[in-house]
């Protein structure tokens, strides 16, 4: 049966918004350089009034990935929770621009949507600190069945782990998408992340995920280990395959016995920003994976989509990485 969607994703419905800052910045509003910090509407407010003028895009890590994974020339749908009002209607706008479909019912009372400030260092680090707004509310009553029924992959963002509605909506689409025979994805996201709910990612890990993704400081934090290598050896298993991201190192992905060790995309001295690094290569994994390339080729897709959106400010491709990847991979 041909499906009508390669990927669904179910994340955070967030409006980005991106400046660059000084780390003195970071230091004088408490905030850790290269972390994700959640905040409510009083200190976002404040934040959003503190730092300097910015670009605002819809954004959020996995509307990043479906954005890059419909430029690629993926069919897609995204569910998350907006609101009913401006942000809402240009979060969903954006969506259906890019490609995507958005089967979301904007919500009449409650929070307002989400934003995530994204703060860039001059090394190109980013720290984020986001008011999640509605996209907190999401739960099991949010998934649309028929969705993800129709969909090869699910993809799960770890971002939006931290509610229990949403662990508690993880596992019901889980729940749907293997019971109609497709895969289930997830990204860990964040270390920090990690480290709050350690168990519970394990748990959905090892009975519910087929396809995890993870930088170097999530999986090591995700099994409390030293080094990446202790790690690798412990995910082997709990999961059908696992793409590890190591920056500038690459990447590493595996499944089983099967180990493929992936160069990072040279850039020269291009590098300009790293949000979205994570986001876009599970983009052009997934891509790779849903159209039926080999594991390798898909790792080769998604370093090559990676290393475009570093060379930029913002988190979704300026160019066409498709483009990219046929001059590239011949593929």
């Amino acid at each position: 049966m041909t499906s009508q969607y390669d990927l669904v994703g179910i994340g955070n419905a967030l409006v980005d918004v991106l400046v660059t800052i000084e780390d003195t910045f970071l230091d004088e509003h408490s905030l850790p350089k290269g972390s994700m910090n959640l905040i409510d509407t009083a200190q976002s407010d404040a934040l959003y009034d503190a730092v300097p003028a910015g670009v605002e895009v819809s954004g959020g890590s996995c509307g990043n990935t479906m954005a890059g994974f419909s430029a690629l020339g993926g069919k897609g749908a995204y569910i998350g929770k907006v609101s009913d009002d401006g942000l809402g209607k240009v979060f969903i706008h954006d969506m259906k621009a890019m490609g995507v479909d958005c089967p979301i019912e904007p919500a009449t009372s409650g929070p307002s949507t989400g934003r995530c400030i994204v703060m860039v260092s001059k090394d190109a680090e980013r720290t984020m600190a986001t008011y999640l707004g509605a996209a907190v509310d999401l739960g099991p009553d949010d998934i649309d069945e028929a969705t993800i029924k129709a969909a090869k992959v699910l993809y799960l963002e770890g971002y939006l782990f931290d509610p229990e509605a949403a662990k508690a909506a993880f596992i019901k689409a889980a729940d749907i998408a293997h019971e109609a025979g497709g895969k289930v994805s997830l990204s860990l996201s964040d270390p920090f992340c990690v480290d709050r709910h350690r168990e519970a990612f394990r748990a959905l890990v090892e009975n519910h995920v087929d396809i995890l993704f993870a930088n170097e400081s999530e999986i090591t934090s995700l099994y409390q280990v030293e080094d990446f290598d202790a790690a690798l050896q412990k995910v082997r298993g709990h999961c059908e395959i696992a793409c590890l991201t190591r920056s500038e190192k690459g990447s590493v992905v595996l499944s089983g016995d099967e180990v493929h060790v992936i160069d990072a995309d040279p850039i020269g001295d291009k590098l300009k920003d790293t949000t979205g690094a994570g986001d876009q290569y599970a983009a052009g994994f997934l891509y790779g994976y849903t159209q039926g390339f080999d594991l390798a080729t898909a790792g080769r897709m998604a370093s090559i989509a990676a290393a475009e959106v570093v060379c930029h400010y913002g988190a979704r491709p300026e160019v066409h990485v498709r483009d990219l990847i046929r001059e590239k991979l011949a593929v």
